[in-house]
């Protein structure tokens, strides 16, 4: 299929600004208020692609809850949101809640997070969709421009360079990193056609950013971070400027937390000025009820399992797990200075986000002995079923 960038999109119209609920729910605790930010981004990022049909139902999403759950993240400080065209109509939704929220909120406080190549039907990494697609971006959003995109999930259309799909790629750091093409000798070398679309697609990008300013930074996301960091030192190599962002998700978590060894070569090495971490849960590893489609291997999954009952032990409702996974990779990113993409549906859940990262910053909860013991009993539940930092393939 090929995707049409000016066709018509679905209308989810909006109530007046002034008949929508705005309640004790919708106001902030004023003591959990959200100051610490990281290189322009504050510490929680709004991740919205729960504003589409891949994590809810069309009523959440065609009602007033998304504008809602903006609004009162933006009244505790989580002025970032991410989306993608990948994520149905989560552009149009995100874009109708900010633009009703406007006066409240005008355009200059917050940063809006897109991005481009990756769409519900397909791949499309030619540079004159990647402009396409911006614009299309731009219009749903209401927007004249983009704080940042992201080529989106690069390791799909890519040369991967991995020895295996599956594993701990650590070693990519070290005695693997030839089979990586991670040696020094290997940086800025291309190995197929695959690499150069890469190229050309990021090349196009900076060309919006550097000559048309309607994207202030750009950044690659995806899975495998080894791949991440190849191909960030080969467009830093081959094109004569470093990405300004790498995005990966589910590597900064109770079951891997490999993004803290790496997060530190981007910036030597390529030359990237901010690494962002995304889903602290793991894809709903860490929940109750995980997808029963999760690309983790079965081991992965029957260790996540124990470690929800293990987590009933200190926590009867079934949010112990979740919580504890928040809380830690939050307690790491705010270590490592690196910002968390988490996915927020209700005013609920942008409570407890905020709520959770209180306990980390200000309450000091990774410092507690009985905290730092639930942590190690869970990551032992994978540790011997030697699964922790096991990176799954690809999902």
């Amino acid at each position: 299929m090929v995707v049409h960038f000016d066709a018509p999109d679905p209308d989810y119209p909006l109530p007046p600004i002034n008949e929508i609920p705005d309640e004790d729910a919708d106001k902030p605790k004023e003591a959990y208020k959200l100051t610490t930010t990281l290189n322009g981004f504050p510490a929680i990022i709004f991740g919205a692609a729960t504003f589409s049909r891949i994590y809810n139902e069309t009523d959440h999403i065609s009602g007033v809850t998304p504008l809602r759950a903006a609004r009162l993240a933006l009244r505790y400080g989580i002025n970032a949101f991410d989306t993608s065209p990948f994520y149905g109509d989560s552009e149009i939704i995100l874009g109708n809640a900010l633009r009703a929220l406007g006066h409240e909120f005008p355009r200059h406080s917050y940063t809006l997070i897109s991005k481009v190549g990756r769409y519900p039907t397909e791949f499309d990494y030619a540079p004159e969709a990647i402009e396409s697609s911006i614009a299309r971006s731009l219009r749903r959003l209401h927007t004249d421009y983009l704080d940042v995109v992201y080529l989106h999930d690069v390791e799909f259309v890519a040369d991967e360079k991995l020895p295996r799909r599956g594993g701990n790629h650590v070693a990519a750091l070290g005695e693997e990193r030839e089979q990586y093409g991670l040696n020094e000798n290997q940086e800025g070398e291309t190995y197929t056609d695959k690499d150069h679309k890469i190229l050309s697609a990021v090349k196009k990008l900076f060309e919006l950013r550097d000559d048309r300013g309607v994207i202030k930074r750009v950044g690659i996301s995806g899975f495998p971070l080894p791949t991440l960091l190849r191909l960030a030192i080969l467009i830093q190599k081959r094109l004569g400027k470093p990405v300004d962002l790498v995005m990966s998700y589910c590597h900064l978590t109770l079951q891997n937390s490999t993004l803290e060894q790496f997060k530190s070569e981007f910036g030597p090495r390529a030359g990237v000025k901010q690494v962002i971490t995304a889903s602290p849960i793991a894809m709903g590893l860490l929940r109750p009820s995980p997808l029963q489609a999760h690309p983790a291997p079965l081991e992965i999954r029957v260790a996540a399992k124990r470690a929800v009952q293990l987590s009933e032990e200190w926590d009867a409702s079934g949010t112990g797990l979740p919580d504890l996974a928040l809380q830690y990779t939050f307690a790491r990113a705010r270590e490592i200075g690196v910002p968390v993409a988490v996915g927020l549906s209700t005013l609920d859940e942008v409570h407890a986000s905020v709520k959770a990262w209180h306990e980390v910053d200000v309450e000091g909860l990774a410092t507690k002995e009985e905290w730092g013991a639930r942590v190690k009993s869970v990551q032992d539940l994978f540790r011997d079923v030697r699964m922790l930092d096991y990176s799954w393939a690809t999902p």
